[in-house]
């Protein structure tokens, strides 16, 4: 059975297309992908995320557990502090990308992706070690996406928080929009200024309403599912089930900033990363320009001489750029950038080139 998220109700009033994502009942556009896409880019989108899971961990040996199965370096965040993350298994693959929030030396959150949620928390009680507890709190919070060039001043106007101290992958909390107890963190997934605003469910639709409605000048609008996706390809972001997975290194994947190997500490995957930087990565996950007609989607075969030498991870028609964007793997020796490749679209090959990313550059 489908979940609903507690703003539900606020997408279906706003005419949203509904699907079917990670077991939720998701909006995937609401006046148009390409539309809401601008909008982001231009002035201020807000996404419900609340379909992302919630995990706190708490206790004296929070920080030392976390720092055995994330491969970041935990040492480097304070308390108000986030950090992108990653878990991975003794192969070394991806379980899943996370956010890790820090409250004190002794509470911490995950943000997990939604489709990997119930994994990830049979995953952590599995390995859990020391004196620490972990509970799944994700039916307790409401997510919030708030984010584009406007989306900052637009919540100064709603917020008891002082947004200008609050730093890039750092977090207050405060009120917005009158509800009390909210987290108000600089994180995002669209290569744009924003926030996350973590609330309880039942006052997730105000908070909505307030910063849709808000009676400044700028145009707010809501944006769904598939505005997320085009918005995070036009910045190379990996997506779970996409650019990672149980099969894919964050080595190859272009993540190594995400993985510290010179750390005294151990944790879940370091051995066998080790091992694979030792050898070197055979292949790279490259983004590419499209130059012919056609779009690249997930799957599609990537060539080199005619031969099958790679795969495509994600594409899009790129609504800031105007012409075909993909991103996918290609061997080591052919991802230099301005190498010629070809993607089989439906049987035909189509030209390409890999080209530096971001392909978006405010």
């Amino acid at each position: 059975m489908t979940k609903r998220t507690p703003l539900y109700e606020e997408h279906v009033k706003l005419g949203a297309k509904i699907v079917e994502f990670a077991g939720w009942e998701m909006p995937v556009s609401y006046t148009g992908v390409i539309d809401e896409h601008k909008a982001v880019r231009s002035s201020a989108g807000i996404f419900d995320v609340s379909h992302m899971g919630q995990i706190e961990f708490a206790g004296p040996d929070a920080k030392k557990y976390l720092q055995s199965i994330t491969t970041n370096d935990l040492h480097r965040i304070h308390d108000g502090k986030a950090q992108y993350s990653i878990l991975c298994n003794e192969r070394g693959t991806v379980i899943d990308d996370i956010i890790i929030y820090r409250f004190s030396p002794e509470r911490f959150m995950l943000v997990v992706n939604a489709s990997n949620a119930s994994k990830d928390f049979d995953w952590f009680m599995k390995n859990k070690k020391g004196n620490v507890e972990v509970k799944d709190l994700s039916e307790k919070f409401a997510l919030i996406a708030f984010q584009g060039p406007k989306s900052i001043e637009i919540l100064k106007t709603l917020t008891d928080i002082n947004l200008d101290s609050v730093g890039t992958y750092a977090f207050a909390e405060g009120s917005v929009a009158g509800c009390k107890n909210c987290i108000v963190a600089k994180t995002g997934y669209t290569g744009e200024e924003g926030v996350e605003i973590f609330s309880s469910p039942d006052d997730a639709p105000k908070i909505w309403r307030s910063l849709l409605e808000n009676e400044g000048p700028e145009v707010v609008k809501a944006a769904g599912l598939g505005a997320r996706d085009t918005l995070r390809m036009e910045m190379k972001y990996s997506l779970y089930g996409h650019e990672i997975d149980d099969t894919t290194t964050p080595i190859e994947a272009g993540l190594s900033w995400a993985v510290k190997l010179d750390t005294p500490e151990d944790f879940i995957g370091k051995s066998a990363l080790l091992d694979f930087v030792g050898q070197g990565a055979k292949r790279k996950l490259v983004g590419f320009k499209l130059l012919d007609r056609g779009i690249p989607r997930q799957g599609y075969p990537i060539l080199i001489d005619e031969k099958p030498v790679g795969i495509v991870t994600s594409g899009t028609m790129s609504p800031s750029l105007g012409y075909p964007i993909g991103i996918g793997f290609v061997p080591s020796e052919n991802a230099k950038i301005g190498s010629e490749i070809f993607v089989d679209i439906r049987g035909q090959a189509r030209k390409a080139v890999i080209v530096k990313t971001p392909f978006y550059k405010k």
